[in-house]
């Protein structure tokens, strides 16, 4: 009988309580907090519970304290939480001179974590890699020495690259080296030049930097997809690659040189590094020169959450609400990151174009090379190229 009893006082609770919150509770008594929210209010917003904020909505102003405007002036009435609570409702009267996105957001705190990003472990990791890449090509050079054309030079030359091929890969590199310059004196410029030329030289230099290299990438973006349309077709694929990478391309041991075409496996690699992570240097360049307006990581995000990849690595699933800041932030570390990497690439790029290996500049110098030059680098190349000089059998046995 009395579990009856027990039950039916439990069931008629909850069917008050049910009732109260269909049809909307009686506001709790406010009185001691002078209209304020209580301590209830707070649990209830904690525990996730749906709360009426009709009673603290509209107090955020001089209205809602009018006893106080006499002795403390026309503004006595708005505090500092009332004036958060307007812009939290989306009801404060604010005005910026940008009206812009990112106008109506006032604090951002992951600005703190970006620039502590930025001036640790951006800098010195990306310092290290630089440093690390310059002394191990330098120690390759002097423990392998320049690659040298082993055969019997014939004084005969091949066209390797024409004049217009020339001009893009030019073009390209010549204005990644000065985007490069002029990105590493924005990004240590404040630490490295200022301490040596002080602030007033700096000023101008870090100014200058800046408009050079908003204006050089355009010419880098033209580029990019010059030598893309030029030579995608000559950098696919193809079973010469596999027997090239398993002997390192012959780099590292005299008078073994394995086939290849117009492109080895390791141009290959330079030629996607350079577009894949130079397009994605352009976009996110792209999204800072025009902040707010082409926003990517937010739905770069979602589309990795969507494949799964970020719970994959344990990093669960990655925020796709982003304010307008911090999508300029993580466009500012992604570009300066991918830069790190793409500068160390062809670090060793211009290493073997140059010292590195005898007779290679010329491909891009003259655009002809040594006949014996392009049969030990190249050597399924220059067999296509007989063929089509004089008739040759495509499929000749290539010279080794």
């Amino acid at each position: 009988m009395l579990r009856a009893i027990l039950a039916l006082l439990l069931t008629l609770t909850f069917l008050s309580s049910a009732s109260a919150q269909s049809e909307g509770m009686a506001q709790p008594d406010r009185s001691a907090t002078g209209g304020a929210q209580t301590l209830e209010d707070i649990m209830a917003r904690q525990r996730g519970e749906k709360i009426d904020d009709s009673f603290r909505r509209g107090d955020t102003g001089a209205d809602a304290a009018a006893a106080l405007v006499g002795q403390l002036g026309t503004r006595g009435g708005a505090s500092d939480p009332e004036l958060w609570r307007a812009l939290r409702f989306g009801s404060a009267d604010i005005r910026t001179q940008y009206g812009g996105p990112a106008a109506g957001v006032l604090i951002q705190d992951g600005g703190m974590r970006w620039l502590e990003f930025r001036n640790g472990p951006l800098k010195t990791y990306g310092a290290y890699l630089l440093g690390i890449t310059l002394v191990l090509l330098a120690l390759f050079y002097f423990i392998r020495g320049k690659i040298r054309i082993d055969g019997e030079k014939t004084g005969r030359t091949i066209e390797r690259f024409k004049s217009f091929e020339r001009f893009g890969h030019w073009l390209l590199a010549g204005s990644f080296i000065i985007l490069g310059i002029t990105g590493l004196i924005v990004l240590f410029g404040r630490k490295v030049l200022i301490p040596l030329f002080g602030h007033e030289a700096f000023s101008p230099i870090a100014i200058g930097s800046k408009w050079v290299h908003n204006n050089v990438s355009w010419a880098f973006i033209i580029a990019l997809v010059m030598i893309f349309a030029m030579w995608v077709v000559h950098n696919l694929p193809h079973k010469s690659d596999l027997k090239w990478l398993a002997q390192g391309g012959g780099i590292f041991s005299k008078g073994k040189h394995p086939p290849a075409k117009k492109f080895n496996a390791g141009q290959k690699l330079i030629f996607w590094s350079v577009i894949v992570l130079g397009g994605s240097i352009a976009a996110s360049g792209l999204s800072l020169m025009f902040p707010f307006d082409l926003p990517m990581f937010a739905v770069t995000f979602e589309k990795l959450n969507a494949l799964g990849l970020p719970q994959l690595l344990g990093l669960g699933e990655l925020r796709t609400t982003l304010a307008p800041h911090e999508e300029m932030q993580y466009a500012q570390a992604w570009h300066a990151i991918v830069s790190f990497v793409l500068i160390a690439i062809v670090f060793a790029h211009i290493y073997i174009g140059s010292v590195g290996m005898e007779g290679a500049y010329d491909a891009m110098g003259s655009g002809q090379v040594e006949e014996q030059w392009a049969r030990e680098h190249h050597s399924l190349w220059v067999e296509e190229v007989k063929a089509k000089e004089g008739g040759v059998q495509k499929d000749a046995t290539p010279a080794e």
